[in-house]
């Protein structure tokens, strides 16, 4: 049994970005319908999903949350469950959740030209169901949510403890009292370990090649000026200041590698006990961004070295023994428990099967539109975000405010779809990926991902300011296609 539904705007995700998404449709085209189509049990996304000790957010949040419903608190780096508190209660408080269907998975979507639709195929518990639509907006994050990236540890197969992958961390597992092995040293890693700490017996970070990481204030008191503003202009200005320090450290490091990667590299050094030395194990071999500064609150990461219960050993990793790990060095690592922090499987879609007029759509085999559009696709928009010069969810935010302001635009002119097209030959320029960033899972996703130009906008977004100007008021006919119904 099947049933079919029609919708103005269908919105795939509800995560933070769906929310917002949300938020800004019902604002900007209130007299439309939409509706959003989740494939978990419930909303929030990435913060509904991970579960592991010690999962928090890696930006700060004034900049990561609404723009329209701050966060009302002092923390700068939220834990995972009050993110996950803060999406659900706003997503309630405007009226978002009565627009949510959860576990409805969106297999495939079709769109056609000669209806000028889209017509999805949506799994849910108790049947199959179709629904249609002018507009779809996908708020699917960048990663797989039901499979993670492949670790790839030599002889893992031979080990007979337990194996733990952050993404689907074990809701009631014990490690209390046991030794742990962290493989990874990425974000998932750095907030992980000070967690586990706290009661493993030992917790030994194996990593290939160190990150940078820098300590920030887990909370900061707001300045006298501040607190003597109205609560919407002091929220703006933290919001305004967090970008600017994001944005002007981020160019600082491109243009002065040498300079940014010493200051990082004493500021870490500084913080490491006596046993554990700065080289190799916090000397990192790239530039400063070629992969995400990674942040930890009051460098609790740091405090953790000295508990006494937290080690680091760089090298390759030889193979797996029945009780631990063997490293190339020599080195042999018993534990009880590993954790492979490895990284994510990249994704764009939700693993949705795109067909154009009954062709499908390899989305590899394609460019990106100012961030947020895939070349040759009709009225469909993708919240992409920032990993380097901003937070992710600012670039989320420029797509929704853009696809309403399309939407606005193709009802005005009675068009009905619009559509990246690259009309001229070599137009976009030289290729390259979307995110100039060179870590072992960015690289091993790459084959998935689409591909952006090095012109015009067929750019990658690196700036908030200008990006901000242009989804708003921008010029329309760069890249796209306008067309009337036939």
């Amino acid at each position: 049994m099947s049933t079919s539904e029609y919708y103005d705007i269908i919105i795939i995700g509800a995560g933070i970005a769906g929310i917002n998404a949300a938020y800004r449709v019902q604002t900007c085209l209130p007299d439309l319908t939409y509706l959003i189509l989740e494939g978990r049990n419930s909303c929030g996304g990435t913060w509904d999903l991970f579960r592991y000790p010690g999962v928090r957010l890696d930006s700060d949040i004034h900049t990561f949350g609404f723009a329209w419903h701050p966060y009302q608190g002092d923390e700068t780096m939220l834990c995972g469950q009050t993110l996950l508190k803060y999406i659900q209660e706003t997503a309630t408080q405007f009226g978002i959740t009565d627009h949510i269907r959860c576990n409805h998975r969106v297999t495939k979507a079709c769109w056609s030209s000669a209806k000028n639709t889209w017509n999805l195929q949506v799994l849910t518990g108790q049947m199959d169901c179709h629904f249609h639509t002018k507009f779809l907006l996908f708020a699917t994050g960048y990663f797989d949510h039901d499979s993670p990236l492949p670790s790839e540890i030599p002889g893992i197969a031979n080990y007979k403890g337990v194996v733990v992958h952050p993404q689907f961390w074990p809701e009631k597992m014990d490690y209390s009292g046991q030794r742990m092995i962290v493989v990874g040293s990425g974000a998932t890693a750095i907030s992980l370990v000070p967690k586990v700490a706290q009661t493993a017996a030992s917790v030994t970070m194996v990593q290939r090649s160190p990150n940078y990481i820098l300590s920030i204030p887990s909370s900061g008191e707001a300045s006298l000026v501040a607190r003597m503003l109205p609560e919407s202009v002091s929220h703006k200005l933290k919001r305004l200041g967090w970008l600017a320090v994001t944005l002007v450290g981020y160019y600082l490091c491109r243009k002065f590698p040498r300079a940014a990667k010493d200051y990082l590299v004493r500021l870490a050094s500084q913080q490491l006990p006596d046993h554990i030395p700065s080289i190799p194990h916090f000397q990192p071999n790239y530039r400063v961004w070629n992969q995400r500064l990674l942040a930890c609150p009051d460098g609790d990461f740091f405090c953790s070295l000295h508990s006494g219960r937290v080690n680091v050993e760089t090298g390759s990793i030889d193979t797996c023994t029945p009780d631990g790990i063997q490293l190339n060095n020599g080195l042999h690592i018993l534990a009880d428990v590993i954790v492979t922090a490895t990284g994510l499987k990249l994704q764009i879609g939700g693993g949705v099967v795109l067909e154009v007029d009954g062709s499908r759509c390899n989305v590899s085999e394609k460019l990106v539109w100012n961030g947020m559009m895939l070349q040759d696709v009709p009225n469909a928009f993708f919240a992409l975000g920032y990993l380097t010069t901003a937070s992710w969810t600012m670039g989320t935010d420029l797509t929704a405010m853009f696809a309403c302001r399309s939407i606005n635009r193709l009802r005005a002119n009675q068009f009905s779809r619009v559509t990246p097209r690259c009309n001229q030959p070599g137009e976009p320029g030289p290729l390259s990926p979307i995110w100039d960033l060179n870590s072992s899972y960015m690289l091993a996703g790459q084959k998935q991902m689409p591909l952006a130009g090095s012109r015009g906008l067929w750019k990658p977004r690196r700036n908030y300011v200008l990006d901000y100007f242009q989804s708003q008021y921008g010029s329309f006919g760069n890249g796209l296609e306008w067309s009337k119904a036939v």
